[in-house]
């Protein structure tokens, strides 16, 4: 009797082991089954469902918000959009009219369809009209999307002395903290050997409707607008805006050639302005280039769109009104 009990008791241990290696060889198995049900409900797991690729998945997984990637999840596989993700200026908010524009103008560079949406110039100028937020300061936007009501008049206006302006006296005025930048640059101007003139600045909405109209009457609509801002569209009414040449070249033709305007190029921003419409993106700005035409930003944003070579409405779609969740 003694032996067999020995002998269960041996057993036993044997079976307790057997237990405990089945219990966790199931708990391992239940585990990675859990873990690869887990996975098979991720974003990436699906994408890969889709046809995109490990590299073009994290570029969406990286750059596209939850709202994005859903909306990618359920269209067909298109290699376009990480592509699109990969450009700097990308936004999310856009990827819809980015691809349809593309489907419009196939043979458009990225980086334009990227500029076009984010500006809205892939739509016919004046086809949209928006209230530009004034709150911005000097950062408000005028385009021919953007428009200021026909009563905005800005605040603590600063006459420009004859000295600086042609014209009557106070007939030419900046916003109080432009003006003193401009000074400051008109002054580092000086120094370097240009004698610069402004030529236009503050400009009410009727001034602009006067102008805009001479030139409708005589010449038509289409004519008007492409050589001058509706009324309402101009960032003159800012008060942020200062048309200038210099003495030695007083005619818009001669001051594109100038010395001077390579300095105004190279140093405007260091005092907050930029060349508004500079050569080469009318199809951004929707006006021929101005090398006369400088408008005041602030320092910072004007460093950044020297640095990186953009206009400010590119700037402001990017940086100001920015992506939305």
């Amino acid at each position: 009797m003694k032996k067999k009990k020995k002998l269960r008791l041996k057993k036993r241990p044997i079976k307790v082991l057997i237990a405990l290696i089945i219990i966790i060889t199931l708990g391992i198995f239940g585990f990675r089954i859990y873990k690869d049900y887990q996975y098979k409900q991720t974003d990436e797991y699906h994408l890969l469902q889709l046809g995109y690729v490990e590299d073009e998945v994290n570029i969406i997984l990286q750059k596209g918000f939850k709202s994005t990637i859903q909306y990618i999840l359920n269209t067909e596989k298109n290699p376009l959009i990480p592509k699109l993700m990969q450009e700097k200026y990308y936004l999310n908010k856009n990827l819809e009219k980015y691809l349809e524009y593309y489907e419009e103008e196939e043979d458009e560079e990225l980086s334009d369809i990227i500029a076009l949406v984010n500006t809205h110039a892939n739509n016919k100028w004046y086809e949209e009209e928006y209230d530009t937020d004034t709150t911005k300061n000097e950062l408000v936007l005028i385009n021919k999307f953007y428009a200021l009501k026909s009563d905005y008049t800005p605040s603590n206006m600063q006459t420009i002395s004859l000295d600086y302006s042609y014209g009557e006296e106070g007939e030419n005025s900046l916003i109080n903290y432009a003006y003193d930048e401009f000074m400051n640059l008109w002054q580092n101007a000086n120094k370097a050997g240009f004698y610069l003139m402004v030529t236009s600045s503050y400009r009410d909405y009727k001034g602009q409707e006067e102008i805009y109209n001479d030139i409708k009457n005589g010449q038509g609509q289409r004519k008007a607008d492409e050589v001058a801002a509706r009324p309402g569209h101009s960032e003159h009414q800012t008060g942020l805006v200062v048309d200038m040449t210099s003495k030695n070249e007083p005619t818009a033709e001669e001051f594109s050639d100038s010395k001077a305007y390579n300095w105004l190029k190279e140093n405007a921003y260091l005092y907050g302005f930029i060349e508004r419409y500079p050569k080469d993106k009318t199809y951004i700005t929707g006006y021929s280039p101005e090398s006369w035409h400088w408008r005041y930003v602030g320092k910072q944003a004007a460093k950044i769109i020297h640095e990186e070579q953009i206009t400010f409405d590119e700037y402001y779609a990017y940086y100001i009104e920015k992506d939305s969740e």
